[in-house]
Parts: structure tokens; sequence; C-alpha cells
């Protein structure tokens, strides 16, 4: 695990060259990878609307996905699969996800604001850990979008794949709807067994 530098010591902000702000979404779900992003914002780039993804509509995420993708001066997104997530676990999957989104990111960052309160263990940089860093850092905003839009996306594609369960709707969480559909169809090959209400549907 790279040191971690007090947030303190920097004036966290678009003066600080090379921040670049990561998150993660999916980690909660039942079904689907885990999807991560990392982003570096430009000085005065003027997007507006930034927010958690969690706070934003459908509509107000797909418009921003795109504008952060043409005015960030960085951008990854990045996944670990479900065969990742059954092996390490998910908060462990998570971690990777978003170390392969920041290894991606060229130019390199200096230092990474990461949301939550783990770090993964193999970042190229200094790394701080945010917690509620989505709803404070406009380049954490940005990652969560990027993360969101690009999971949503992908359940959207697994519910034509395996329709019955509700993908394009719930996106993979444990809704009553999705887990009538487990009950009912049982499992599909992107359940993740390892959790409790897939695990419940093979145990003796």
């Amino acid at each position: 695990m790279k040191r971690r530098i007090p947030l303190s010591s920097y004036t966290v902000s678009l003066t600080v060259p090379l921040v670049a702000g990561v998150d993660e979404a999916g980690r909660g779900c039942l079904a689907g990878p885990v999807y991560a992003a990392a982003v570096i914002l430009e000085p005065g780039h003027g997007i507006n609307g930034l927010d958690d993804s969690k706070k934003l509509k459908p509509i107000e995420r797909e418009r921003l996905f795109d504008r952060i993708q043409n005015r960030a001066r960085a951008f990854a997104i990045a996944r670990a699969e479900l065969g990742e997530i059954e092996s390490l676990n998910i908060l462990h999957a998570s971690m990777l996800a978003m170390q392969r989104a920041v290894e991606a990111l060229q130019p390199a960052p200096l230092l990474c604001l990461i949301d939550g309160n783990c770090l993964p263990r193999r970042l190229p940089c200094a790394a701080e850990a945010v917690i509620g860093g989505d709803g404070i850092h406009e380049a954490i905003m940005a990652a969560s979008i990027l993360a969101k839009v690009a999971r949503d996306r992908e359940m959207l594609r697994l519910d034509a794949e395996y329709p019955g369960y509700g993908f394009a709707r719930h996106k993979g969480y444990g809704t009553p709807q999705h887990l009538a559909a487990l009950s009912a169809l049982g499992a599909s090959p992107v359940h993740r067994m390892g959790f409790g209400p897939c695990r419940k549907l093979v145990e003796p």
C-alpha cells in the first residue's frame, strides 16, 4: 500500500496538478461485474452539474458521462469480473477495479483521492481515502458518474442476455423484484454466488 498523505498536506483543488478522483459502482449488487473509474479534471473544466452519481437522474448521468469524457484531462474506466469477485471477495475486487482504472490514466496522477475508507494496495502514486468523497470533490463525483453509467450500460446488455431478472430496472441490486425473480428462476451465470441471497439457492 502506498503511503497515505494527509489531505491537510495539500490544497486539494484544481491548482494541485494531476489529482485523480476514484470511485466504484456495483459493489453492493447481486449480479454482474464491479466497475471503477478514475478522472483527472482540467482547471476550469466547465462541467456543470457534477454531483454524487446516486443523487443524479439517469438522464443527467448520461449527459455528464459524455461531457466528462470530452473535457477531462484524463479518465479511465475499469472492472473486476465475476470470477474475481468470487475468488477475492467484493471488497478486494472493488479495490482491484480501482487500481486498474488508476493505472490506465495518462498522464499518471501524483495523488489519488479515493471515495470510501479503504485504499487499493498497489497504486502508482500517493493516495488518500475520503469518506463521502463523492459528495465533496468534483473529480470523485466525475469518477462516480463514469463508473455508474458504464456499469448500468453493462446491466442493460445483461438484461437482454438473461431476461426475466429485471437487470435493466434494478441494475443487479437486491430489490424485491430481483429477489422474487431469483426465487422463481434460480441464479443466472452472472449472479454472485458468494452473496447471501444467491448462495441460499444452492445451499442444502
